[in-house]
């Protein structure tokens, strides 16, 4: 599923003037030199499981994501543990490399990802980054009861694939 080439002009312009304002924390995951080539919308949770701390203490921990993908209203694929991301024949995997905070302690943190794996043909095939924005929720911490219990915390944010420009 590509985006029409107008609304990915409009997605690369508003990240751009966003990242450009002074002292802007999200600076961190700005893709300079990339252009979007597609924005999806994401919701599911970030699964955390009750881990011993190095000091004995009982806490949660991030494990891996599940999300489902939507674009125009329309389920395009899913998100899960790698982090992956798989959209019409194509999935890719990244590794983080820089974020930002989310509005709100709650939010899970903005992220810039490199595609470090792809497979498949389909609308990720170029993609060299993704980008985590627009998070709301997600975010667990504190103490836990039970070593190895697990607590999923519902979370939506848009994920925007990137490609190098002149690639």
């Amino acid at each position: 599923m590509r985006l029409p080439s107008s609304i990915a002009a409009v997605t690369l312009l508003a990240t751009t003037a966003f990242n450009a304002a002074a002292g802007d924390p999200h600076d961190a995951i700005a893709a300079i030199g990339e252009a979007a080539i597609l924005q999806l919308h994401a919701v599911g949770a970030q699964i955390y499981e009750c881990k011993a701390e190095a000091n004995g203490a009982l806490g949660w921990r991030f494990r891996e994501p599940i999300a489902v993908l939507f674009a125009g209203g329309k389920t395009v694929g899913r998100h899960y543990a790698g982090p992956t991301w798989e959209v019409e024949g194509s999935a890719v995997v990244g590794k983080a490399v820089a974020r930002a905070p989310g509005a709100t302690p709650k939010d899970i943190p903005w992220l810039k990802l490199e595609i470090t794996d792809r497979r498949g043909d389909g609308p990720l095939r170029e993609a060299t980054t993704v980008q985590r924005i627009d998070t709301a929720g997600g975010g667990l911490d504190g103490a836990c009861d039970k070593e190895g219990d697990l607590r999923g915390e519902p979370y939506a944010a848009d994920y925007v694939f990137l490609k190098k420009q002149g690639e």
